[in-house]
């Protein structure tokens, strides 16, 4: 970490990346400096008004009666309207910085690699593209104009105070090293407790999250007591780190008005000195004190300062570690149109981690176009990293994987997905109409995704429901049940229309009546196309081509229902069991 956290603004990589988000335009950051430089004039002319006013406003023969007035209106006028132009201006650039960084968050996170997304979990990446970064842009940003405005004001009123006696403004000069010290001490101090704080914020939220998604079994194992005392310990140093942060912050302010107070003191006793030795009016007396009690303002917001800018500069950085952290998925440039499928596994290995076996070791399977086959095994066999090679969400560690004879990595990602339409158990909807999840990604033809309902067996309950396929699903659909939610995703697959499909027990959540009415519209489906089918019942892998047994990675046994229960091997006792044993392994890792 930097010693001067400060220096992070004008040098190194975290300039960089402020300058791409808020520097252009510059014609805000202009007009914010004419404005604050407007403002910060006008600051002096009070105690300037003030010498005149006394020295020769209460003599007959004065000053106009309508002249000081008119003056302080003017003068309240400019400095009103130069600060709503500057506040205007900054948050511009605040809120059009914030857009475009929000946007390549949100774009980079669509296309990092997997990896790079199962080390963050749902609450930490919203938390940090929605909440933190527009925390740290308002607050670097509004203490920016702070310190541009406060520093103006400071060198307006110094300038103001030498023209008006150079020998007392030498005292005013013993402020601004001490102050500077006191923000350096504490905002490296801010600094270290911020992103403690941050990363506080992140574990309970973390909990929040957990229990929200499985409240179920918490309920179920009566674990709430356990979750609340993980809660209050985390909760609990939250509030430390916070009460640490409040006391560093508060600490600040009156040290630095005590100072300003022992200087003021020191400098009205040498200004009544010398008032007596050297015949000082009255007016220039009283506007020298007045200039010198308007430096406390100033000085304090900047000492206030390191508190939003250590904040703002913490919360955005962390948006652009997540920037670089969020690398993409490699890119191919194969970039065909529909493919045959036909399909193979050369010499495949994949391990997620190093001191473990691997998920699949040396595995080779090769798939025609057309043909239909299923995977069967134990749980933990391999199946659905298997499957989860072919769009590239899973990369092999050894071998590769072909479409039609080219390397899927030789493949674009964009025309390789195309070529895939997935269904699997872990069903997941969009916030979206029926018809827009149906059609996802794609444009809705209503006609088409009412065919598809339809075949999945979904048509008639769709039609029922208030807007029909334009009604709003909610969070994952949460108003259909299991069945209706997996017959909306065999929907969306018949809607895609790709030479490939992947079913990873598709009918599993349906009753005995729809499983039969979608298992006849999935054999209309998979009519000419390639299909691999994770099967854990039998009724489900019937009708394939071949039936592709696997066990701790590696394929065991191979063949037609009929010749593997006829071999009495590992199929041959799944199937005994009613493929009790098969439960599926998990998503990708």
């Amino acid at each position: 970490m930097k010693t001067n956290v400060l220096a992070q603004l004008l040098t190194g990589r975290i300039a960089d990346q402020l300058k791409a988000y808020f520097l252009r335009p510059r014609w805000p950051w202009v007009v914010a400096a004419l404005a604050s430089l407007a403002s910060a004039a006008t600051e002096p002319m009070l105690p300037a008004l003030l010498q005149p006013l006394l020295d020769k406003g209460f003599e007959r023969d004065g000053i106009p009666l309508w002249l000081v007035p008119v003056a302080l209106i003017l003068l309240f006028f400019v400095r009103g309207f130069s600060g709503f132009i500057a506040k205007v201006a900054l948050a511009k650039v605040s809120n059009d910085g914030l857009m475009k960084l929000r946007g390549d968050m949100f774009q980079r996170m669509q296309t990092a690699e997997f990896a790079a997304l199962a080390r963050h979990s749902a609450s930490d990446l919203s938390n940090t593209i929605v909440y933190e970064v527009q925390n740290g842009a308002q607050q670097l940003v509004y203490a920016l104009l702070n310190l541009a405005k406060d520093s103006l004001t400071l060198i307006a009123l110094l300038g103001y105070l030498l023209y008006l006696n150079w020998q007392l403004s030498l005292f005013v000069a013993v402020l601004f090293p001490t102050v500077v010290w006191l923000m350096r001490t504490f905002t490296r101090r801010m600094y270290r407790i911020t992103r403690d704080t941050q990363d506080a914020t992140d574990r309970l939220a973390y909990v929040i999250e957990e229990n929200v998604l499985a409240h179920r079994v918490i309920r179920l194992h009566e674990a709430q007591a356990g979750q609340q005392e993980r809660f209050g310990v985390l909760s609990k140093a939250l509030r430390q780190l916070n009460m640490k942060s409040t006391t560093a912050s508060a600490a600040m302010t009156p040290l630095t008005q005590m100072m300003a107070a022992m200087t003021l003191s020191a400098v009205i006793t040498l200004a009544l000195w010398q008032s007596s030795t050297s015949g000082e009016t009255v007016g220039s007396f009283v506007a020298f004190v007045t200039c010198m009690l308007m430096l406390v303002a100033p000085l304090k917001s900047l000492s206030e300062l390191a508190n939003p800018i250590t904040r703002g500069l913490a919360a955005l950085e962390r948006g652009f570690d997540l920037l670089e952290e969020m690398t993409p998925e490699p890119q191919g440039a194969h970039a065909g149109e529909r493919a045959r499928g036909e399909i193979r596994f050369d010499r495949v290995t994949v391990g997620f981690e190093e001191d473990r076996p691997p998920v699949l070791h040396d595995l080779a399977l090769d798939i025609r176009a057309g043909e239909v086959v299923a995977l069967v095994g134990p749980s933990g066999a391999g199946k659905t990293t298997l499957v989860n090679l072919l769009p590239r969400f899973v990369l092999p560690r050894a071998g590769s994987v072909l479409l039609d004879g080219r390397d899927v990595a030789d493949w674009s990602v964009h025309a390789l997905r195309r070529q895939i339409a997935m269904v699997s158990q872990d069903t997941v909807m969009l916030n979206l109409s029926v018809a827009e999840n149906v059609a996802l990604g794609r444009s809705v033809d209503r006609a088409r995704v009412q065919e598809c309902l339809d075949a999945a067996n979904l048509g008639e309950h769709v039609r029922s429901l208030p807007d029909g396929m334009d009604t709003l699903l909610g969070h994952n659909a949460s108003a259909l049940s299991g069945g209706q939610r997996q017959r909306l995703a065999i929907a969306r697959a018949l809607y895609k229309d790709a030479p490939i499909l992947v079913l990873d027990e598709a009918t599993s959540a349906l009753d005995t009546e729809s499983e039969r009415l979608v298992q006849q519209a999935l054999r209309r489906l998979v009519a000419g196309r390639t299909t691999l089918v994770i099967a854990h019942r039998l009724s489900t892998i019937e009708h394939a081509d071949r039936v592709v047994v696997m066990e701790r990675g590696r394929i065991v046994e191979q063949g037609t229902h009929t010749e593997l229960l006829a071999r009495g091997g590992l199929y041959a006792r799944l199937h005994q069991t009613g493929f009790e044993d098969a439960a599926p392994e998990g998503a990708i890792p």
